[in-house]
């Protein structure tokens, strides 16, 4: 195989693994020390994109369970476009997928928590 082919194999590999790491644009990133100023504000959307048996496991009381494979149908039927929607799994990398969904939907107003509940204390 000739040297530049690899080149472009290992370009396009590294530009793959990158774009799923870097956060989306338009998203926000908050730690959960700032989630837990935000959780009485009701002007925001809670949503925790885990599998039922995660939530159910461990939750936090004001997010609501709407897993990651469910979101592109439950979002548009449950949740304002008018509000901030704040996303959460167990590390953060469901939540950025999310996240992800939730603009190419619309949502302007999203946020993702950096760590998931593996950091919630």
């Amino acid at each position: 195989m000739p040297t530049w082919l690899n080149i472009v194999i290992i370009a396009l590999i590294v530009l793959f693994l990158v774009k799923r790491i870097m956060p989306v644009k338009g998203v926000k990133s908050i730690s959960t020390t700032d989630l837990k100023g935000l959780l009485k504000d009701v002007n925001k959307q809670f949503i925790d994109v885990r599998t039922p048996g995660e939530f159910k496991a461990k939750h936090i009381r004001e997010f609501q369970n709407m897993p990651l494979n469910t979101l592109g149908q439950q979002a548009q039927q449950v949740l304002s476009k008018d509000k901030e929607v704040i996303v959460i799994c167990q590390s953060g990398m469901r939540s950025s997928q999310a996240s992800k969904l939730l603009k190419k939907m619309g949502f302007e107003k999203v946020t993702n928590v950096r760590g998931g509940m593996s950091a919630w204390l």
